[in-house]
């Protein structure tokens, strides 16, 4: 129990610092991007950190089919391919920020 007090003091006494850091993660987020596909690439998103859509694009392939139905689904599909990974992404660098703020135990 002590123990625990003290690592919380600690983090008291670090909390300037870990807000500088906090504030750089938040502008890194927006550094992080990821693309997803579909419909074996005719349709393809990327997403950035703050999970924005950056950029969505659609094969020529894909127009010409002129099949509104499934170009929406590809497009549905692509963006969730994105995010699973931006997601990803992004886990990484919180778990990044956590460490490096002194892995204060979670529970």
């Amino acid at each position: 129990m002590f123990k625990e007090m003290g690592q919380i003091m600690g983090m008291l006494r670090n909390l300037p610092k870990m807000q500088e850091q906090m504030e750089q993660m938040q502008q890194s987020l927006g550094n992080i991007t990821a693309e997803g596909q579909a419909g074996g690439g005719m349709v393809a998103a990327k997403l950035n950190g703050r999970m924005e859509l950056v950029s969505c694009t659609i094969s020529e392939e894909a127009m010409k089919l002129n099949d509104r139905e499934m170009l929406e689904d590809l497009i549905v599909a692509a963006v969730n391919a994105a995010l699973v990974k931006v997601r990803e992404q992004v886990a990484q660098e919180s778990s990044k920020f956590v460490m490096g703020a002194g892995g204060f135990p979670m529970g």
